[in-house]
C-alpha cells in the first residue's frame, strides 16, 4: 500500500463495491417492493370477486373457492372460519392459524330474511367495503404443499346484514425467485466487476504516473551527480503532471543560479579580504621589524576598510537568508538630513531638499539609512563640484534622488552597475572605488521595503539615482 498505484487502485475499487453495493441492495428493495404489490394487487381482486359473490347472496356452499393458487377464507364477526378454499389445509398470516376446520354457522340464503326493523343504526346491507384492504405476509399448505402468501382482508355485509371477512392469498414464489435470482446474479458479477475496475484503474495510474516516475529518477541523478544544470524530463501533455515538470525545470533554474551567485560571491569576496588583509598584515610585520617604518594610518586605513567590508558581507548574507526588515514609521526626510549632517569629512557637501507632506515609509531604519549613505558615497565618489539629494512624495511613493555632475552611468552599465563586487572602469582602483558591493545592498534593501533603485541621467550630465518607496497604507507605531 506505500504504491499510489495501489492506494488509487484501492480507493477506487472501494468506492465502486460500495456504490454498486448502495445501487443493488436499492434495486433488490424495489424489485421486492413492486412485486409484492403486485401479488398484493391479486390477492385483493380475488377477495373483492368472492366478497362480491356473498354480497350478491351466495351461500357458503356455492362461493367458486377451486382456485389453488389463490387460497381464500371466509371469517364471521367472531373470527369463526365459514368457507375455505377446497385444498387449503393450514394458513397462517390471517389472524387463525394452523389447521383449517369450518365451524358451524347459519349459510346466508335468499330466504333468510331479516324482520327486525331497521331503526337507521345497521350498517348499510349487501355491501362490499371500499375501504383499502389491509394486507399481511402469510404461509398456506394447499394440498400439501406449503408456501408463502401475500394476504388481502376484505370487509363485505351480505344481505342478511351478516359480517364477513373474506382473507385471499396470492403466491410470492414468483417475487422470491425474482429476488434470488437477481442477488445472485449481483453476488457472482460483483467480484468480476470489482477486479475490472481495479485492474483498470492500476493500468490507467500507471501509465499517467509513468512520466513521474522519469522526473523522479532524473531528479536522483541530478542530487548524485550535483549537475544542476541538467532537466527533468518535461512530457507533451497539458495536464498536472506537465506542469509538475514545469516548474520542477524552473525551480532547477533558480536554484543553478543562486548557487552560481553564491560561489561567485564567496569568490569575490575572499578576493576582495585578500588584499586588506594581506596589506594590514604586511605592515604589521615591517611594524615589527622595523617599528620606525610602521604606516600606522595605513594600517587603520586598512582595518576601516576591512571593517566595512566585513559588515557589507554580513548585511548580504543576512538578506540573502531572506532577513525581513521591521514595519516601524521612518520619516525618509529626517532620515536623510541627519545622514547628511554627518558627512563632515565629505569633500562635497550635498545639498538637501525635503518637500512637505507624508514622507513616513515603513521599513527597517538601518537598513534605509544604509542605502542613503551608500548613494551619497557613490555620488562623492564620483562627483565634481556638486551632489544634490531631494525627497518628496509622488503619488503613493516617497522618492529619494541622489544627484552629481560626474561622468554618469552609460545606458549599457545601467544594470550591471548594480551587482555585487562590479566597478566600472574609472571606479577600479580598490582603495577609491571600493568593493562593488554598496550599490548591490541598496538595492537589495530597497527591494526587501517593496520599492525600487533606479539609474539616470541628472540634468547636469552626472548620475541620477532614484531611491522609489511606498507609502504604508495601515498607520504605523513610531519606533
Amino acid at each position: 500500500m506505500r504504491s499510489v498505484r495501489a492506494r488509487a487502485a484501492l480507493g477506487a475499487t472501494l468506492v465502486v463495491a460500495v456504490a454498486l453495493a448502495a445501487a443493488g441492495l436499492a434495486v433488490l428493495l424495489v424489485l421486492r417492493g413492486n412485486l409484492t404489490d403486485r401479488a398484493g394487487l391479486e390477492a385483493e381482486v380475488t377477495a373483492r370477486e368472492v366478497a362480491g359473490e356473498l354480497a350478491l347472496g351466495a351461500t357458503y356452499a356455492g362461493l367458486d373457492l377451486d382456485d389453488d393458487d389463490h387460497p381464500v377464507q371466509v371469517t364471521d364477526e367472531e373470527g369463526r372460519v365459514v368457507a375455505v378454499s377446497k385444498d387449503l389445509e393450514a394458513i397462517s398470516g390471517t389472524g387463525t392459524a394452523g389447521v383449517v376446520r369450518v365451524s358451524p354457522a347459519p349459510a346466508p340464503g335468499p330466504g333468510d330474511d331479516d324482520d327486525d326493523e331497521d331503526d337507521g343504526s345497521d350498517p348499510p346491507r349487501s355491501e362490499v367495503s371500499s375501504d383499502s384492504p389491509d394486507f399481511t405476509n402469510g404461509t398456506a399448505t394447499v394440498d400439501g404443499e406449503k408456501a408463502d402468501y401475500r394476504f388481502a382482508a376484505v370487509e363485505v355485509t351480505t344481505k342478511e346484514d351478516v359480517t364477513l371477512t373474506v382473507h385471499a392469498g396470492a403466491p410470492l414464489a414468483a417475487e422470491q425467485e425474482a429476488v434470488n435470482t437477481v442477488r445472485t446474479s449481483m453476488l457472482t458479477g460483483l467480484p468480476v466487476m470489482l477486479l475490472v475496475v481495479a485492474g483498470v484503474t492500476w493500468l490507467v495510474t500507471r501509465r499517467a504516473l509513468r512520466p513521474v516516475e522519469g522526473i523522479r529518477r532524473e531528479l536522483a541523478a541530478i542530487t548524485a551527480s550535483e549537475d544542476l544544470g541538467r532537466r527533468v524530463p518535461e512530457p507533451d501533455s497539458r495536464d498536472e503532471i506537465a506542469r509538475l515538470a514545469r516548474t520542477t525545470n524552473e525551480t532547477l533554474t533558480v536554484l543553478e543560479a543562486s548557487v552560481d551567485r553564491q560561489r561567485r560571491f564567496v569568490a569575490d569576496a575572499s578576493h576582495e579580504l585578500r588584499s586588506p588583509i594581506a596589506s594590514l598584515r604586511t605592515q604589521l610585520e615591517v611594524g615589527a621589524a622595523h617599528p620606525e617604518l610602521l604606516d600606522l594610518p595605513g594600517a587603520v586605513t586598512d582595518t576601516v576598510r576591512l571593517q566595512v567590508l566585513a559588515a557589507d558581507l554580513l548585511l548580504l548574507a543576512r538578506l540573502d537568508a531572506g532577513e525581513r526588515p521591521g514595519r516601524a514609521a521612518v520619516d525618509l526626510g529626517a532620515l536623510v538630513r541627519e545622514e547628511v549632517s554627518q558627512r563632515t569629512a565629505d569633500r562635497i557637501a550635498p545639498q538637501v531638499s525635503v518637500a512637505d507632506g507624508p514622507l513616513e515609509v515603513a521599513g527597517s531604519r538601518g537598513q534605509l539609512a544604509r542605502v542613503v549613505s551608500n548613494l551619497l558615497d557613490n555620488a562623492e565618489r564620483h562627483a565634481e563640484r556638486s551632489v544634490a539629494v531631494t525627497v518628496r512624495a509622488e503619488r503613493d511613493e516617497v522618492l529619494v534622488e541622489v544627484t552629481d555632475d560626474g561622468p554618469g552611468v552609460s545606458e549599457a552599465e545601467q544594470d550591471r552597475i548594480f551587482e555585487r563586487f562590479v566597478r566600472l572602469d574609472d571606479a577600479r582602483s580598490r582603495d577609491d572605488g571600493g568593493a562593488g558591493l554598496g550599490l548591490a545592498i541598496a538595492r537589495d534593501v530597497a527591494a526587501r521595503h517593496g520599492g525600487t533603485l533606479t539609474v539616470g541621467t541628472a540634468p547636469s550630465g552626472g548620475a541620477r539615482f532614484t531611491l522609489r518607496l511606498p507609502l504604508p497604507l495601515p498607520r504605523l507605531e513610531r519606533p
